[in-house]
């Protein structure tokens, strides 16, 4: 329930889109690095003034504040107004996926432990006999019960696509990056290593430490008061 939820919160809210008639909401939250994101791009498609560290998606058809990536899984993008709720939708992924992992294999464990399979012993093709081993567990284990075994293997693989996943988007969230950010700037340091010292590169203006990155991202920012106006 709670992973459906998030889920919902992830393809139903506004990731931040930039119109015309709210574009001064977002135009000063972020400094422009001069790099990346120069001052008084304007995107062709809205016809709009472009804010540091937005986006055109083409999917959505619409500029999107703190683009991070367009998400296949929720159908939306995944903007400032919405990484946290894809941060914590990831979570219960990898939760649940977990929890059918350790789920099942305990109760692959108890048969083992109940049948007193470890302590028997095997006849090889030669005639000699061993005691059992962990591949030998394995190879019964999946000939009593394939579909469990075949279906752990599985969730095992998809925990560790997950959690690796969730980890790289934890790791921008506390260095204040987005997926985008992150994938240009490898780009970026390398088309500029003259103009840049190669200890130094691409570097990212953005990061405030790491609480103040959380922060930014339970809170969103928005242009200040004063320059929307």
């Amino acid at each position: 329930a709670v992973n459906a939820a998030f889920f919902i919160l992830c393809s139903r809210s506004n990731p931040g889109i930039i119109t015309k008639s709210n574009q001064l909401l977002f135009l000063y939250a972020y400094a422009y690095d001069g790099l990346m994101f120069q001052q008084d791009a304007e995107c062709p498609t809205c016809a709009v003034r472009k804010p540091a560290r937005s986006r055109h998606c083409g999917v959505c058809r619409g500029c999107v504040h703190r683009f991070d990536h367009h998400c296949v899984w929720v159908n939306n993008c995944i903007g400032a107004f919405n990484i946290r709720f894809f941060l914590c939708y990831l979570l219960t992924l990898t939760s649940m996926a977990a929890s059918v992992a350790a789920v099942t294999a305990s109760f692959l464990v108890q048969v083992v432990l109940l049948s007193n399979l470890t302590l028997g012993h095997y006849t090889d093709d030669q005639g000699q006999e061993h005691p059992v081993d962990t591949f030998f567990l394995i190879q019964q284990l999946f000939l009593t019960f394939p579909r469990i075994v075949f279906m752990l293997g599985f969730v095992i693989l998809l925990l560790v696509i997950l959690g690796s996943y969730f980890c790289f988007i934890l790791y921008l969230v506390l260095t204040n990056q987005t997926s985008n950010e992150w994938f240009k700037s490898a780009r970026y340091t390398h088309s500029y290593s003259e103009q840049y010292s190669r200890q130094e590169g691409y570097r990212n203006i953005y990061s405030k430490g790491v609480w103040a990155n959380l922060a930014e991202i339970v809170t969103p920012l928005t242009s200040p008061a004063k320059k929307r106006k």
